[in-house]
């Protein structure tokens, strides 16, 4: 494709992503990732941090075998690598494990040991940013759990955008959902979750920098405890 038929599409895509944000804002979870689905077909793929399988789960429902990305950084809970071997081994999709380009231990020989400690941004760019850039290459759109009512800094996610950053379309299908409404789904289909959101933890993340929640504080707030730092980088 030249460069010209590159932006071409990439203008084609961005219009797309636009129209479907404004006439899709009242739609299902499940309708928008059909829309995604019939839209998009194998160059669409679900992401996820394996804290519970609800979009893949929904994906699923509307195109069974979807790709399922999910970013093992080198320092998950062992909870969450046993949730994605198990959503692996039970449901409809294809689980698709990203991995950065150095292992942890190469990492702190380049850059010193506890890299997320001194400078969690770069670690994040690591080991979640450049992975999953490198991992989305071959799609068009992507689907995240992402949800408004889980912090001030979520509150606007639209259900489809145009992610510059990645220049692809960005769906977030579970948008408007509530806690309520993902804990209903979960025990309405027996979906697979974190044994640790039984824990006390609200969000997972990587080990070293999550903590459980304390009574009052919203869903992110045992991310980077401590740190105005409140995204990875892949969101924002």
């Amino acid at each position: 494709m030249t460069t010209a038929q590159e932006t071409r599409e990439t203008e084609r895509l961005k219009a797309l992503a636009e129209r479907a944000g404004r006439a899709l804002e009242d739609a299902s979870a499940l309708e928008i990732l059909q829309w995604a689905a019939d839209t998009f077909g194998k160059r669409f793929c679900v992401t996820s941090s394996m804290e519970d399988a609800v979009v893949a789960h929904l994906a699923s429902r509307a195109m069974p075998g979807v790709d399922v990305v999910f970013l093992d950084t080198g320092y998950h809970f062992e909870e969450t690598i046993g949730t994605r071997d198990a959503v692996e081994a039970v449901m409809d999709v294809n689980v698709i494990t990203l991995t950065p380009r150095q292992t942890v231990a190469e990492q702190d020989a380049e850059h010193g040991p506890r890299l997320h400690e001194r400078d969690p941004d770069l670690c994040c760019f690591l080991r979640k940013v450049k992975p999953l850039e490198q991992g989305l290459t071959h799609y068009d759109a992507w689907a995240t759990g992402l949800r408004r009512d889980e912090s001030p800094t979520r509150a606007n996610t639209p259900v489809v955008a145009w992610d510059d950053k990645r220049r692809k379309v960005k769906i977030s299908p579970i948008a408007r959902w509530t806690q309520d409404d993902v804990d209903a789904y979960v025990a309405e289909h027996g979906v697979l979750t974190n044994p640790l959101l039984t824990d006390g933890y609200a969000s997972v993340g990587c080990a070293p920098c999550t903590r459980r929640v304390l009574a009052g504080e919203d869903a992110r707030a045992g991310r980077w405890a401590g740190r105005a730092k409140t995204e990875c980088g892949l969101h924002g």
